[in-house]
Parts: C-alpha cells; sequence; structure tokens
C-alpha cells in the first residue's frame, strides 16, 4: 500500500480475527516507532510486544476500554519514564503520540488493523510486563486482522469538513 492509501485506510480496530500476524510484520511495526522523530532525540519510549494469550487478557484490564486487547493477535505497550516535570510531560506525550501513529500507518501499510488504549491500573502494567520503577505505561495498540472488514482507503470519512477545520494565515 502508499504511504498516502494506509494513512486513509488506518481506521481504530477493536475485532480481531483469530489469524497471528507474523513476526516481520510486527517487527517492520517496531521500527516505525523506533525511527520516530523526537524533541532533541530523546526517544522516551521502549515497546514491549505481547503476543501470549493469557497475558493479553491480562493486560487488557489496565484500562476499561482496553477490552479490545484480550482478543488481539498481539499488543504493543508503549513505555515511558515518568516525567520530571511539566515540560517534559508534554514533550513526551507529544513524541509518544508520533510514534503511536508511525506504528499505526506502518500496520494499515501491511493490511494489519490496531486499536489504542490508554492505561490507567499502572500497578496491574507493571505486573504483567515487568517494566521498572521510574517508568509507566502510557498506551497501548492492539494489533490484529480486522475481523469485520479488510482496511482499504476510507471513503466517507466521520470527520469535520476540510474547510471548517484547515484555516490558512488566520483563524
Amino acid at each position: 500500500m502508499e504511504t498516502w492509501d494506509a494513512m486513509r485506510a488506518r481506521r481504530n480496530v477493536r475485532q480481531f480475527t483469530d489469524q497471528p500476524v507474523p513476526e516481520e510484520a510486527l517487527d517492520r511495526i517496531l521500527e516505525a516507532g523506533r525511527r520516530t522523530p523526537s524533541a532533541s532525540n530523546w526517544q522516551p519510549w521502549d515497546f514491549v510486544l505481547v503476543t501470549d494469550r493469557a497475558q493479553l487478557v491480562e493486560l487488557a484490564k489496565v484500562w476499561q476500554g482496553a477490552q479490545h486487547v484480550a482478543r488481539a493477535a498481539a499488543a504493543i505497550a508503549i513505555v515511558a519514564p515518568v516525567p520530571e516535570d511539566d515540560r517534559r510531560s508534554a514533550i513526551l506525550h507529544y513524541d509518544l503520540g508520533q510514534a503511536t501513529y508511525a506504528m499505526m500507518v506502518a500496520a494499515a501499510d501491511q493490511g494489519v488493523g490496531t486499536g489504542h488504549a490508554a492505561a490507567l491500573d499502572q500497578d496491574q502494567a507493571r505486573a504483567v510486563l515487568g517494566f521498572p520503577e521510574g517508568h509507566f505505561l502510557a498506551y497501548l495498540l492492539s494489533v490484529g486482522y480486522p475481523s469485520d472488514k479488510p482496511l482499504r482507503v476510507i471513503e466517507r470519512l466521520d470527520r469535520r469538513p476540510f474547510d471548517e477545520v484547515v484555516h490558512r494565515g488566520r483563524w
């Protein structure tokens, strides 16, 4: 798929088939995250790839909206250092957002769906993933093949109209 098509085909997937995602595809998705630009080349992320079903089920308990993780072929846990101040927090979340989206587009490019989730229960996250103190689970990406329909360019996008969103020169 071309990059522009992958961006237009990407959607949040919450229902997955039982088909495993090949290791090469998962590595490519993770590589997209690793290559993401970050402020001052900080690279504040670590990615924990989870494919074990029992672990996915436990990981889904970190947030009320993360149930889709339990049914995915895999999940990518995006772990980061606890920011030391508000400035670092803002930079951190911007960088993590970029890494998340890069992985979502890389997945869509391969016909693999993703769904994102927050993480509230950090004790549960640490118990499942084993990340060290001073770090937290920022986001989760469920990864797998969509069970409803394959990814394709979305023609009828449920977004505000272009001319309502884009302002040129001034609001």
